[in-house]
């Protein structure tokens, strides 16, 4: 009798039973679930920032940096000096004026500066004429 109450999954160590399941398995069961405005309205997810959206983030960031630096390096030093003006007095040539103040230029490119930086159609100029002289 001893070997067959070993063998026997139903008793346990030193020939106790084994205890049973107290609980049944439970079955499905039907929920009600509302509708309509009883609906309670969903929590939206908290935003997660990716990998690439941080990405795009610090290079728009930068990119706005640099364009901000770009213009007011540039932009600045434009915007602070005054445009140099001459005007003419008797006897003086527009080649003349040229030579005197775009001196590192030659005089035919510095007298076409001229003109196009003072809307001239030749190169006559009438004494008392206010000439802006063109910068680098």
């Amino acid at each position: 009798m001893s070997a067959a109450v070993a063998l026997d999954p139903a008793v346990g160590y030193a020939g106790a039973p084994a205890p049973r399941p107290t609980r049944r398995p439970q079955r499905p069961r039907l929920v009600l679930v509302p509708t309509g405005d009883a609906v309670p309205a969903a929590a939206r997810p908290a935003l997660r920032l990716t990998r690439a959206g941080r990405l795009a983030i610090t290079t728009t960031v930068l990119l706005a940096a640099a364009v901000a630096a770009f213009l007011g390096l540039t932009g600045g030093a434009a915007a602070s000096s005054a445009p140099v003006t001459v005007t003419v007095q008797p006897g003086q040539t527009l080649s003349q004026i040229a030579a005197e103040h775009l001196a590192g230029q030659s005089v035919a490119s510095a007298v076409a500066e001229l003109q196009l930086a003072n809307d001239l159609r030749t190169a006559q100029v009438q004494v008392g004429q206010t000439l802006v002289i063109p910068q680098d």
